[in-house]
């Protein structure tokens, strides 16, 4: 009974671990800008979907969550707020729907298992990273008006680093999933 109990604890440990740890990688992942054209490109998108592949849905969408949570209570880590971080101002600004998008791509990534093939995985990633992108232009569409060109300002710049994101993870998600076995 002893040793279920240690295993059971040594597993909650290595999970919240994990939690913190997805949330810093998330966090830097936003911080660094890599020049591209014609916007630069975060690792945010890779990070989140990575999350979900490595982590499974639990831990990987709790990491997340976190990350969302440190935002709105005023912590700097997403993409471009300040020093000091504005919490809650910054989150329901412009960028809100593609925050919460990334719940539902962390969770929709992590149905990748390691009996798909390099097609089926690059699809389920691009249908995961499309839900980042459709809850972003809702929510951009409804707060600046529709008669904006939403398309052109909340996606296309960001398409080709995209691609690029989804190719690389996809190349690499049958090594990266070998990662919950150690959770």
């Amino acid at each position: 009974m002893e040793i279920a109990k240690n295993i059971s604890q040594t597993k909650i440990i290595k999970s919240l671990l994990a939690v913190v740890l997805g949330s810093i990688a998330l966090t830097i992942s936003a911080k660094i800008k890599i020049p591209f054209y014609p916007v630069p490109m975060t690792m945010q998108t890779f990070m989140v979907l990575f999350l979900g592949v490595s982590l499974g849905y639990k831990i990987g969408l709790a990491s997340v969550f976190l990350y969302l949570l440190e935002g709105i209570m005023g912590l700097p880590v997403f993409s471009n707020s300040p020093e000091k971080g504005i919490g809650l101002v910054y989150f329901t600004g412009p960028t809100m729907g593609y925050l919460i998008g990334f719940l539902t791509a962390s969770f929709l990534a992590s149905k990748i298992n390691t009996r798909d093939n390099f097609f089926m995985v690059l699809t389920k990633l691009v249908f995961a990273t499309s839900t980042i992108y459709i809850l972003g232009l809702l929510w951009l569409g409804t707060l600046i008006g529709w008669d904006k060109p939403i398309f052109e300002l909340g996606a296309k710049p960001f398409l080709l680093a995209e691609i690029f994101k989804l190719v690389l993870l996809a190349l690499l998600t049958k090594q990266i999933i070998k990662i919950r076995n150690f959770i």
